[in-house]
């Protein structure tokens, strides 16, 4: 009997040790053996290790991609127009034997002392990177090489820790609230400015075609003027030639011509009433035997005795 129980004993001693000496590693996980503090063996491979039960043991590290959340950072570029930037790391442990002899953490305290000094290294890199361009590059499209600066910087820093930065991404850089009025109203200023300025071009291209269409309109009409009056004037000289050849033929004639129009300008009914000497030379033609001339002069008749009649609305001097 008793030998029955020391050997089942033994047999659960041995199950104990066995199963005490074995540890599964998954595809998530990288594992060190610890014989006491110090490491003795790496396994990165996803499978079943060996240890030396109750000397030594096992400790884990995640393998894979992990995240982190960067607190918000007030940052000052050139300009002095302070940031405040939030950013996020995506990062993985790449050496668990130096991260182990760095940070002295395994399991979950791994994870949260890697945060921490990542989070460390990359407020310095997004200070030094950041203050180093203006406020107007931070906020353009040159963001995603300032990222990788940053990145890279990080990556530098951390890979004796053995921490692998993957990939730096600025989530948000905006001004503080203190900030963000007076930046407002200087935007709003430097946008009023700039419409008063295209106003003021504005008016100025209007009054600069105002003034050129007032100068090619004036131009136009002192020509249309010149040309009619030029036109006017060969008018006058071709009337006044055919009336200087009318005279040249037949004068008496073109003297009877010039009374009647005379006559029929003077002598009408809204005309006020004429005082003038029966002897004057405006009657002239009034004579029978100067109408008699003027018109055999005019139709090349020969005189007649008979008496000419003529009339008139114009009445009779006074005293006469």
């Amino acid at each position: 009997m008793n030998r029955l129980v020391l050997a089942i004993a033994a047999v659960v001693l041995l199950l104990v040790l066995l199963l005490s000496s074995i540890f599964v590693v998954n595809e998530r996980q990288r594992a060190l053996v610890l014989q006491f503090g110090q490491i003795k063996d790496v396994k990165e491979e996803p499978g079943i290790g060996f240890k030396i039960p109750f000397i030594q043991q096992v400790v884990y590290y995640d393998d894979r991609i992990l995240s982190l959340d960067t607190d918000s950072l007030e940052v000052t570029p050139l300009d002095d127009r302070r940031l405040v930037v939030d950013a996020f790391a995506r990062w993985r442990i790449s050496d668990v034997e130096r991260f182990r002899e760095r940070t002295g953490a395994d399991g979950d305290f791994a994870i949260i002392a890697g945060q921490q000094r990542l989070q460390t290294v990359l407020n310095s890199a997004l200070r030094e990177v950041l203050g180093s361009v203006t406020s107007n590059t931070v906020l353009s499209a040159d963001r995603v090489a300032l990222m990788n600066q940053i990145r890279d910087q990080a990556a530098r820093e951390t890979a004796e820790l053995g921490i692998e930065v993957v990939d730096v991404r600025i989530k948000r850089a905006d001004l503080p609230e203190q900030n963000l009025e007076e930046t407002f109203n200087r935007m709003r200023a430097e946008r009023e400015r700039e419409a008063e300025d295209e106003r003021a071009r504005g008016q100025e291209a209007a009054l600069r075609v105002q003034s050129l269409a007032d100068r090619t309109a004036t131009e136009l009409r002192s020509e249309a003027q010149r040309d009619s009056d030029i036109i006017r004037g060969e008018a006058d000289a071709a009337r006044n030639r055919i009336f200087a050849d009318a005279f040249g033929q037949d004068p008496e004639f073109f003297a009877f011509y010039r009374s009647l129009s005379a006559y029929e300008e003077a002598l009408q009914e809204q005309n006020s009433t004429l005082v003038i000497s029966p002897d004057s030379e405006f009657f002239e033609y009034f004579d029978g035997d100067q109408i008699e001339g003027s018109a055999r002069a005019a139709d090349g008749v020969r005189p007649t005795n008979a008496p000419v009649r003529t009339e008139s609305n114009v009445p009779a001097p006074v005293g006469q």
